[in-house]
């Protein structure tokens, strides 16, 4: 019982690494084209097919025109999702390091208790002044 939890646990620790991967079209297997939300097996062949008969994908305009159901909308939530083409997400989604962008607004938040602190202090030199003018 232990072992299928440790088994259940390390499969879903695995499968988080693959949910943030950079996959690229020109460089990846069926597999990895697998692993990207919103890409299934039908769609992983189209990619390697097209890329096999025709070379590789220059950009993203070039990857919409070959493979078919690629519109400009599945394509910015496929490139959110970790897609690239030559190294290159779509322009308009964001890129993997989001996450970090969220966990730097907690130091943001963190100065502000600090500046509440000072106005406190600014507060108290206002009566100081104010007893010595009078």
């Amino acid at each position: 019982m232990i072992k299928k939890l440790m088994l259940a646990v390390a499969t879903l620790v695995a499968s988080m690494g693959f949910a943030f991967a950079q996959v690229d079209v020109n460089k990846a297997d069926a597999a990895a084209l697998d692993s990207v939300k919103g890409v299934g097996p039908a769609m992983s062949k189209a990619i390697i097919d097209e890329r096999t008969k025709a070379g590789p994908f220059k950009d993203w305009s070039d990857f919409q025109k070959r493979v078919k159901g690629v519109a400009d909308k599945r394509a910015t939530q496929l490139s959110k999702a970790g897609l690239q083409v030559n190294g290159q997400s779509k322009d308009g989604a964001p890129m993997a390091a989001a996450p970090a962008e969220k966990a730097a607004k907690p130091a943001k938040s963190s100065a502000k208790p600090a500046d509440m602190k000072a106005k406190p202090a600014d507060t108290k030199a206002k009566p100081e002044a104010a007893k010595s003018a009078t």
